[in-house]
């Protein structure tokens, strides 16, 4: 017989990764570990970059090369 708290525990934790990962996605923070995940997955032979290179790139490519923001008015 299984555990149904375990079961609800875990459904609750997974629920609040998911959540954590949405929010940082909203307010624009890079996922680092969906980066390694996906590395591992596609491009095992590849070394990922290191948290600063990988949130140095992800900002670059948000804001652009110069690190600021461009103005639209």
């Amino acid at each position: 017989m299984t555990n149904p708290m375990g079961t609800v525990l875990d459904e609750a934790g997974r629920v609040g990764r998911h959540l954590a990962q949405s929010l940082r996605l909203m307010v624009g923070l890079p996922d680092y570990g969906a980066y390694l995940a996906h590395m591992q997955a596609t491009h095992p032979a590849v070394e990922p970059m290191s948290y600063e290179a990988f949130f140095r790139e992800r900002q670059a490519a948000r804001y652009g090369a110069q690190g600021r923001m461009s103005r639209c008015c």
